[in-house]
């Protein structure tokens, strides 16, 4: 299985981690080869990338947005759970992870892939079904964060009983009169931050297992955020917690 990777920053990204099957690079002919475009091309070099340049409309016929370059790269390589705790381990922190109970749209899961590897999550869980997966529109969102983290498809309710038994306590994101607000929170320890779906919040089991319910305090006239911007707002209130004395 293969696929395209569109966008410069995503490519780069894709080249730089090394994480995948690596096929070969499409770059549009005429295209300035300077700045970013000429690091993907350094390093697919480096790679011993097969290098084509091709008309700007074979590039569009794969994605409007190219960014004049592409990439055909084997399918994402999910992690698992163990491997997260273990990356947690290695680095000498409590876990940190965030677990997305079935985001829909790959622009909303992008953001917050972004936003939990510039936070330095050590892992993030998407459910096996009825969740969007990392496609390349995702990776494209993400800007490429994608390859850098431990992504794993599981069950969202076993993970957050194995994350426990290691020290994580649950935080649910959800904006209820039983929801506290940050402050009044403990965030320093292993934490595990848990965002529902775009429509319907969090499920109810789900729900059942957070130990501790988390809300955004806010002053506005539009009472609600997104499930993209409350995920990276909490998820970096709970990384200045964790790193504040």
């Amino acid at each position: 299985m293969s696929e395209w990777i569109t966008g410069r920053n995503p490519v780069y990204e894709v080249l730089r981690s090394n994480r995948r099957l690596l096929h070969h690079l499409w770059v549009a002919q005429g295209a300035s080869q300077q700045g970013r475009l000429e690091e993907i091309i350094l390093l697919a070099k480096n790679r011993n990338i097969p290098i084509k340049f091709v008309k700007r409309s074979d590039l569009d016929g794969i994605d409007p947005h190219h960014q004049a370059v592409a990439l055909s790269v084997g399918a994402y390589p999910y992690s698992d759970l163990e491997k997260i705790i273990q990356t947690a381990q290695d680095q000498g922190e409590p876990i940190f992870v965030l677990l997305l109970d079935q985001i829909q749209d790959p622009q909303n899961l992008g953001t917050l892939l972004r936003s939990a590897e510039a936070f330095g999550v050590h892992g993030i869980i998407l459910p096996s079904a009825r969740s969007a997966s990392v496609t390349p529109a995702v990776v494209n969102a993400s800007s490429g964060a994608t390859e850098w983290l431990n992504i794993a498809q599981h069950n969202i309710a076993q993970a957050m009983d194995r994350f426990k038994e290691v020290g994580g306590w649950m935080v649910g994101l959800e904006d209820s009169p039983e929801a506290q607000e940050p402050q009044k929170l403990n965030l320093k320890g292993g934490i595990g931050l848990v965002v529902g779906s775009e429509g319907q919040g969090l499920r109810r089991l789900v729900r059942e297992k957070c130990d501790l319910l988390m809300r955004l305090p806010m002053q506005g006239q539009i009472d609600s955020l997104n499930a993209a911007v409350a995920g990276s707002i909490a998820l970096f209130l709970t990384r200045q917690a964790r790193t504040s004395k």
